[in-house]
């Protein structure tokens, strides 16, 4: 069985700022993967390396059985890897549902679709033709997960979904990633927000200096969350 995404031995750059360190990251069909560290690790950059945002200079990532020779964002998409990005990213002048759509655009074919989205959010059927940048910041980044599941994706990578958000909805988001995963689609989750982690992942990886210092699985309880916590104040 190939996994889904695999960085092996990868080197990354921003100009000449060098991030990340012979990086080795897995994540296998069906798996949640919480890529944890504390800010300025090289977190984001593991995701802008995927999409070719930062230059890859030595090393491979594959997605699936295939090798991407340069990392492009198209190419992420093609091969069933979407990001749900820091910041959410969501576009000014469309409605919620014109945002949803652009998920599509990839021409993926799978089980998600509009009127699944929102079954999964029912406030973006209700806003569904709201500007999308009038929601609150939870209903955005909700648009933003349904967004990337528009694309039928095999695996979502997600960008501090939590950040800037209020416990309550952080804690709905924890629920809606677990009934996601369920259908069985991979999560590679990049949170600081632990007590998530813990609720959602089944296997953590802790980052240091750009690469993976650490790793093994996410059990849901308090000493795994003082374990994880401790990891990401190294």
């Amino acid at each position: 069985m190939n996994a889904l995404l695999k960085l092996e031995d990868v080197n990354a750059f921003y100009g000449s700022a060098h991030i990340l360190h012979g990086m080795n990251l897995t994540v296998n069909p069906g798996e949640r993967v919480a890529l944890i560290g504390r800010n300025g690790v090289g977190k984001t950059t593991v995701v802008n390396t995927i999409l070719g945002l930062a230059t890859m200079r030595g090393g491979r990532i594959g997605l699936g059985a295939k090798t991407l020779p340069r990392p492009r964002p198209y190419l992420a998409a093609q091969n069933g890897v979407v990001v749900v990005p820091q910041g959410r990213r969501i576009v000014a002048n469309l409605t919620v549902e014109e945002n949803l759509q652009l998920g599509a655009a990839v021409g993926r074919k799978g089980p998600w679709s509009v009127p699944e989205i929102y079954k999964l959010f029912p406030i973006l059927q209700e806003r569904a033709h709201t500007p999308g940048t009038a929601l609150s910041g939870g209903q955005q980044q909700m648009l933003a997960v349904g967004r990337a599941l528009m694309a039928n994706p095999a695996l979502i990578l997600l960008d501090e979904p939590t950040e800037g958000l209020a416990p309550v909805i952080v804690d709905q988001l924890g629920v809606i990633f677990n009934q996601v995963a369920a259908q069985g689609t991979a999560l590679l989750l990049i949170e600081q927000n632990m007590s998530l982690v813990v609720r959602v992942a089944e296997r953590y990886c802790a980052m240091a200096k750009g690469s993976v210092v650490a790793q093994g699985k996410v059990e849901n309880t308090k000493q795994s969350l003082h374990d994880l916590e401790a990891h990401v104040m190294v």
